[in-house]
């Protein structure tokens, strides 16, 4: 039978093991992973292997050579260009006129590829994909087959709200020739973009098989330490080729010529490779040691990985550690945990490298030094850096200025030199500290820099989307918790970076591997003049000036000691309302407001509101994009009504034919909208999905649910102000107060609850929702919307914590009751 490898990995995430070879020349165990795989596909009776290179192709062709050594026909071919997954494997197509199974090179596993195969011929399928189980599916593409194996959704990559299900497409396809045909030729077409869902549409036979053993994509270092783990464990059946025996209660696995000396303690499982010798003495747990390796006396190494040809000293410690090719250890080194060394590097005796250090190839470090690093990232940067078009964490503790010059620098080389990046902060001398840091990294990378020092973010968004900048990014104290400090980036159109992009930037930050600008390329800093005065000039355009001057509103307004106290004034006093403003100065200490420092806001506005006989209050958030609003009466009004009233107004007082709200949106949106004729699209519950409908165009309004709201004018994201201006616009348009709107829409009882699940979970609880709520009217967009009987009821992994959020709304307290028991004990049960 027939099999192509796709052998395409550069491994960046894996760098610096990756540096000189491929990654499906990375060794686990003692061998490289793509012999692991020829190994699987020879067992399996797969005799004639095509192999696609891309990367460092002659490290792969010199080891494999013809594939006889290892029982197989091996045959070559190199794409001239990035097909994709599946453009690449229609140069192979003279290869396939039978079925054909098509796997990476790069991956472990010990999948039954017979079985399979008997299940897709059973099955008539014209393309089947092997899934499996993944804790953390986030970075695979997601798959759901009905009760026959029948593929009826997918989705590459998700975020968790989008996620459906901890079923994952392995990137092991079995296809006929008929399947492949359809990919053309020279074109970037990849299998779960492109072809999978032509099939689909086609309504051709696409099946997943959820195959039962071991899968890993050993895509960064973690894992690579994770795989190592397992295979020792037992969790993988791999064949190395070697002799096998009980050491006490360890088991030993050599090779030939081995060298042992006396004295040796060994646990767990240990791998010693071809001509490798161990003095007297070692203690080994847990350990492979490559071919042609020395280990001195007395030394001790721990779940560590020595690659061939590595030396080790007399008295030397390894914990957790990887020496790459070549390398040299002094004798009495300590590497602490997690260290890797790569290629051809030395380490002087004596010399001490700290946990999570990477030294680079061809590095030397002195004898008796101390190496440490600035970066000893917790579980939290291990699982993902950047969520939400933004890198949040503790000031000057998780974001230090050291991680800043080193974020600039990978930001700076995924922008490219010679671009230029806008750069803005709030008040705080911590979010200075941290911007001037990762502007240092920028110039480093070559990228100029336009700093607009303290600004709020309407007006930094605002300049990126009127000027020719490459991107921007803005430092501020997190809302919710002084403590810590976001980081927020945005595309060159001022909308927020989507993830595809910060993807790319977290491999760079995590790989190390970024390119630095030569002396003569350094970047520019400059103080761009008169984007404020811009601002204010359009934003004066977009209201009705002489209208709302006409009104002799009185309203208060809280600025949160934010930077709008210093860019708004002048625009309320132009606009000749009577305000009455409150924390209106700069006091970085309250940026950040807790819920219950946000109640007492509340009530102080209120009691003013009333006491003034204003007609409106507002609280404008430090970062000027999210409203909090009380009526002439001093009464709140929450978030999900005032997305009612202000829809509402919207589309009373503008032509519309569609609108767009998040998902978790109000149930009376729809009921409003259909007064007008309007359409409503729902979209994720996230800014960035928010300003990404309305750039697409075709809408007309996006109306937030935490007191955002996108309106046609100059501005491409929620401003806070503009939202304030817009609402005393309508409202004297129609004559009206707020007070006497509210009421139509309070029928609406919700309720929200949040219910633990650990993060490995959510995959599986996902899946079983999914299956729950096959048979009802459900919305998957961000999380799972149920709408039934009269209300509505969203069920969405929280992107930040571990756990599930359950919204539940109806004009029945009983439905809103019943929906949050149901769904939490479905959660809690769908997690043993």
């Amino acid at each position: 039978m027939k099999a192509i490898i796709m052998a395409g990995g550069f491994g960046t995430r894996l760098r610096p093991l990756t540096i000189n070879i491929p990654k499906p020349m990375v060794p686990i165990g003692s061998i490289p992973m793509m012999e692991h795989v020829v190994h699987l596909l020879k067992k399996h009776g797969f005799d004639e292997l095509v192999s696609l290179l891309f990367f460092q192709a002659d490290d792969i062709k010199n080891h494999f050579k013809d594939g006889r050594k290892f029982g197989v026909k091996m045959d070559y071919l190199q794409p001239t260009e990035d097909y994709g997954t599946a453009g690449a494997v229609i140069f192979a197509e003279e290869l396939t006129n039978e079925t054909t199974l098509v796997i990476s090179g790069d991956v472990l596993t010990d999948f039954d590829l017979t079985e399979a195969m008997e299940w897709h011929y059973n099955k008539k399928s014209d393309a089947t994909i092997l899934l499996t189980r993944a804790e953390n599916p986030l970075a695979y593409g997601i798959v759901i087959t009905d009760e026959e194996g029948r593929i009826t959704r997918f989705l590459e990559k998700p975020s968790w709200g989008e996620l459906f299900s901890d079923t994952i497409n392995t990137g092991i396809y079995i296809l006929e020739p008929h399947a492949v045909r359809l990919i053309p030729p020279k074109t970037n077409f990849d299998f779960s973009q492109n072809l999978f869902p032509l099939m689909l549409s086609r309504e051709m036979s696409l099946n997943g098989k959820i195959c039962e053993g071991y899968w890993k994509d050993v895509g960064n270092i973690e894992e690579y330490f994770l795989a190592h783990s397992d295979f020792l464990g037992g969790k993988i059946n791999l064949s190395l080729d070697l002799q096998q025996k009980k050491v006490g209660d360890a088991t030993l696995h050599f090779g030939k010529r081995v060298k042992l000396g006396d004295d040796l303690k060994m646990e767990g499982v240990v791998i010693i490779g071809n001509d490798s010798s161990v003095a007297d003495g070692t203690k080994l747990n847990n350990a492979v040691i490559g071919n042609n390796c020395i280990v001195g006396k007395q030394s001790k190494l721990n779940d560590s990985v020595l690659w061939p040809n590595v030396i080790i000293g007399s008295g030397s410690k390894l914990n957790r550690s990887v020496i790459g090719y070549r390398s040299q250890i002094g004798d009495n080194v300590v590497l602490m945990d997690h260290v890797i060394v790569s290629d051809d590097c030395t380490i002087g005796s004596n010399a001490t490298v700290k946990a999570n250090c990477k030294i680079w190839a061809g590095k030397s470090v002195d004898d008796g030094a101390i190496l440490s690093t600035s970066l000893v990232w917790g579980e939290k940067w291990n699982r993902e850096l950047m969520t939400d078009s933004k890198v949040t964490g503790l000031a000057l503790t998780e974001l230090t200025p050291e991680m800043c010059v080193k974020l600039g620098a990978a930001f700076g080389a995924f922008i490219g030199p010679g671009k230029t990046v806008v750069t803005s902060r709030d008040a705080s001398d911590t979010s200075r500290l941290l911007k001037r840091s990762l502007i240092s990294g920028l110039l480093a990378a070559g990228v100029h820099c336009d700093d607009l020092e303290t600004m709020p973010i309407p007006v930094v968004r605002y300049a990126l989307n009127h000027s020719n900048f490459a991107a921007g990014v803005y430092f501020r104290h997190n809302p919710n918790d002084f403590h810590l400090i976001d980081i927020i980036f945005f595309d060159g159109n001022g909308i927020d970076m989507p993830t595809s992009k910060l993807k790319k930037v977290e491999r760079l930050f995590f790989g190390e591997d970024f390119r630095r600008a030569n002396i003569d390329e350094i970047g520019h800093l400059e103080m761009p003049q008169g984007i404020l005065e811009n601002y204010r000039a359009d934003f004066m355009s977009a209201v009705s000036v002489d209208l709302i001057r006409k009104s002799g509103f009185k309203v208060v307004i809280d600025y949160s000691n934010g930077g709008a106290c210093q860019v708004f004034p002048t625009i309320f006093s132009q606009l000749g309302i009577d305000v009455v403003a409150l924390n209106a100065h700069l006091d970085p200490r309250k940026f950040s407001r807790h819920p219950d420092e946000m109640q007492r806001s509340v009530i102080q506005l209120s009691a003013i509101v009333k006491t003034l006989g204003a007609n409106i209050g507002f609280i404008i958030n430090s970062a000027a994009e999210k409203l909090t609003v009380v009526d002439e009466f001093g009464k709140l009004i929450d978030n999900q009504l005032l997305l009612m009233i202000m829809t509402d107004l919207f589309l009373r007082t503008h032509p519309a034919n569609r609108i767009a709200v998040p998902v978790g949106a109000t149930m009376g949106i729809e009921e409003i909208a259909s007064e007008y004729g309007v359409e409503v699209l729902r979209v994720r519950n996230s800014h960035l999905a928010m300003m990404e409908a309305f750039k697409r165009g075709g809408i007309d309004y996006v109306g937030g649910t935490r007191g955002g709201f996108i309106f046609p004018t100059f501005q491409l994201g929620t401003d806070a102000v503009l939202a304030a201006i817009y609402i005393l616009e309508m409202l004297t348009k129609q004559k009206i107060g707020l007070a006497q709107i509210r009421g139509e829409f309070e029928k609406y009882i919700r309720a929200e609850s949040s219910v633990p699940c650990p993060w490995a979970k959510k995959g599986q609880v996902m899946r079983k929702l999914i299956s729950y709520t096959d048979n009802k009217n459900r919305q998957l967009i961000d999380g799972v919307r149920v709408i039934e009987d009269g209300g509505s009821v969203l069920i969405a992994p929280d992107n930040l914590a571990a756990a599930f959020n359950i919204f539940a709304e109806s004009e029945s307290q009983e439905f809103v009751d019943k929906n949050i028991s149901q769904y939490r004990t479905l959660i809690e049960e769908s997690q043993d």
